[in-house]
């Protein structure tokens, strides 16, 4: 341990104490939250029960348990990595957690946190109406596969195409879909967009591609520099991948296939691009300016 963890161990005796200290040490070290945990409280807190293998949904019941030797050292040593190196929390565990869903992660992807998987875990409603009657998704940019597994279990007899230009990610994405037992329903693919997908069809075409315009791309704090970086930035304004997916969906969709993507803070630079295409607007926790939804017939 370093001489930062040698002096914190003699004062440390128990989980609520090393909760104290680590959201201390990360509010003194201004750390950013935005992979899973808003607040140092309940990064820390997610980060302790992580390591001591506790349930992550019951922190009181062991607040004054004891730590042994070896799990001080493994909690304060998360602790100084999350403090010293910046590194998101889901890294460090390599865990997302989306809803119910836990998904492996490490550097080889973006942290999942795309608000569609709030609407995948609602089957969409009301937007689709008939769950049963979805035969075929696409997941455009896949990264871990999250969105694509959650697609899979929204619409149980759907067939899943899960598309990304990473054959790093694909490699995540794998073992993600292996883990829920999905190998028959969903299919990976390595494809720039739609590059690989000609001929194919789908009932739902789902995307959460790269959206960070280049000034926000300079200016992103040190967590996110650990991200790939092609997950992150899409040209000047955002929206070059967008602007690729828009072009092309229209021949990917069935005859009443519906198209929902993610576009970040790029809602009025969208709108003011495309003003003849009546975007749908989809709520999510954060509010309506981040995911849209069109049908094949506007697109056409």
């Amino acid at each position: 341990m370093s001489d930062f963890s040698l002096k914190a161990a003699q004062n440390l005796h128990t989980v609520r104490d090393f909760l104290r200290f680590a959201v201390s040490r990360f509010n003194q070290a201004k750390l950013f939250f935005g992979h899973g945990s808003s607040d140092a409280y309940d990064e820390a807190a997610y980060l302790i029960l992580h390591t001591l293998h506790l349930p992550l949904d019951r922190l009181e019941p062991f607040l004054d348990a004891q730590l042994t030797d070896g799990e001080r050292t493994e909690v304060l040593g998360i602790i100084q990595r999350r403090v010293e190196k910046r590194i998101p929390a889901a890294y460090l565990t390599h865990q997302a957690l989306l809803g119910d869903f836990s998904f492996y992660v490490d550097e080889r992807v973006i942290v999942p946190r795309s608000f569609i998987a709030e609407l995948l875990l609602e089957q969409l409603s009301p937007w689709i109406a008939e769950p049963d009657e979805i035969n075929s998704v696409l997941d455009l940019c896949t990264g871990s596969g999250c969105l694509a597994i959650l697609a899979a279990h929204a619409f149980p007899n759907a067939h899943v195409d899960a598309a990304d230009l990473s054959p790093d990610a694909l490699s995540v994405a794998e073992r993600n879909v292996a883990d829920y037992e999905l190998q028959d329903r969903v299919n990976l693919i390595e494809s720039d967009l739609f590059a690989k997908l000609d001929g194919k069809q789908y009932d739902l075409i789902i995307s959460n591609p790269p959206y960070v315009d280049a000034e926000s791309v300079n200016a992103l704090p040190q967590e996110y520099l650990h991200e790939p970086e092609m997950a992150l930035g899409s040209g000047h304004d955002g929206l070059d991948a967008t602007r690729i997916i828009l072009k092309h969906a229209a021949q990917h969709l069935t005859g009443n296939g519906v198209l929902i993507v993610e576009i970040g803070h790029n809602r009025d630079i969208l709108e003011a691009a495309y003003p003849d295409l009546p975007f749908t607007w989809l709520d999510v926790s954060a509010g309506d300016q981040f995911v849209f939804m069109l049908h094949r017939n506007d697109l056409l």
